[in-house]
């Protein structure tokens, strides 16, 4: 069945208002809303035969419903009608260790590639070729992480310590081996993105510190040399002998697809494949953790911004659909509130499971050191209800889960157990 959903794009956890049923996942979710009926688009639905892998859980093609569609009301009859039936709903789900082997590795190597950055901002005027080498050792041993494992999830490190510029160097370089990977890319573009992300912004060491890392809008003379930092990048990337291929794809990670972007204003085909994936997730992390002064995002109003206000800057049906899916319905750093009215941090997502993420509940006397994450993965009873502004949580909440903090982001091979769950759902 399809659906319109007639409420704001903010009030419901789905990636778009209008998309096909697929999964008793969605009906819960939409009856947890609260919702009592929704508008049912007879056009776009599906006669019971047809193929169910081709509803969608994340946008294959982002966007309403065409204009013109005849919509019906359908009632969601069920136990959210019932006044206080979420609230006491289980929130089932495998309660599993913050500190598990997996994690550690995520840990340790995220900050490998921190160390390594720092080294490169330290001594790449004295040493390109050197710090040319030690990237491409490590992307190298990363892709071939990244591409041994099965399935994986994006999986949220908090209280990671470090400088900001270099922590948001390596995210990008992260999700844009992530983005890669879910587009299908080879070993050799993985690689490619890999090094061209965390080399990005490279330039930056030529520039004022306040410039290059502000906390406050810039004036318009600040703002072009600001600007000047994909340049130098681009120059620095060449010193350090890096491929022409690669030394593109860093001067376009301001570039958008309307042309809106800098510092050539490229737009469409102009951009290559790796520019585009550099461009969107270089975005996301600005959102996260911004610069300028700018307010901050949480993760599910970041990938909302992206959707309802600034696809049109973004391949929107390849690579901003694919970007939406892999992060999953609640992106990992979302404040969720589960059935149960527990309030959750979602820890890793997993793009075989975009409504069942894992989550860190808050318990009141837990710290966070002693609190458990809870899988609400393929097999589980527990769900999610809905996704919470910061401004709205008590704030012993608020305090539990510090959402202040710069996120980081890495990759989690899942276990064979957990991979064949995901594959069989």
């Amino acid at each position: 069945m399809y659906v319109r959903l007639e409420i704001g794009w903010m009030n419901h956890p789905f990636p778009t208002s209008s998309f096909r049923i697929a999964s008793l996942d969605q009906i819960r979710v939409l009856r947890d809303l609260g919702l009592r009926e929704v508008r049912h688009v007879p056009s776009r639905s599906m006669v019971a035969g047809d193929e169910a892998g081709q509803a969608a859980d994340a946008p294959a093609a982002p966007g309403g419903a065409a204009q013109g569609d005849a919509a019906g009301v359908e009632p969601l009859d069920g136990p959210a009608d019932r006044p206080g039936a979420a609230a006491s709903a289980p929130s089932e789900g495998v309660a599993r260790k913050t500190n598990s082997s997996l994690q550690s590795h995520s840990y340790a190597r995220f900050q490998e590639a921190a160390a390594l950055y720092a080294d490169v901002l330290a001594g790449v005027q004295d040493t390109p070729t050197v710090l040319r080498e030690r990237v491409q050792e490590w992307v190298r041993t990363g892709v071939a992480e990244l591409m041994e494992a099965e399935n994986y999830a994006v999986h949220l490190l908090a209280q990671v310590a470090g400088q900001r510029q270099i922590k948001h160097s390596v995210n990008v370089m992260v999700l844009a081996m992530l983005l890669g990977r879910s587009l299908n890319l080879g070993a050799a573009s993985l690689r490619l993105l890999g090094a061209a992300g965390l080399l990005h912004d490279i330039g930056k060491i030529e520039l004022p510190a306040h410039i290059a890392a502000p906390g406050a809008a810039l004036s318009a003379g600040d703002r072009r040399l600001y600007e000047e930092h994909v340049q130098r990048s681009m120059v620095i990337a060449q010193r350090m002998g890096f491929d022409a291929d690669l030394v593109q794809a860093i001067g376009e990670h301001h570039e958008m697809v309307d042309g809106s972007g800098f510092p050539k204003g490229s737009s469409g085909a102009q951009i290559s494949r790796h520019g585009q994936i550099l461009a969107l997730v270089n975005r996301y992390d600005r959102l996260c953790n911004p610069l300028h002064g700018e307010a901050s995002h949480t993760p599910h109003e970041a990938l909302a911004r992206l959707f309802s206000q600034e696809r049109k800057r973004f391949d929107p049906t390849t690579v901003l659909a694919a970007f939406i899916r892999m992060m999953g319905v609640y992106p990992p750093g979302s404040i969720v509130q589960l059935g149960d009215g527990r309030f959750a941090r979602v820890v890793a997502s997993n793009a075989q499971s975009p409504l069942r993420p894992c989550v860190l509940p808050f318990v009141a006397g837990v710290s966070l050191d002693e609190a458990q994450e809870l899988d609400l993965g393929p097999g589980t009873a527990g769900g999610i209800r809905r996704s919470v502004k910061c401004d709205a949580l008590p704030d012993e909440v608020l305090e539990f889960f510090q959402p202040a903090q710069q996120m980081c982001y890495f990759f989690e091979r899942m276990p064979r157990q957990a991979q064949s769950e995901s594959a069989a759902r």
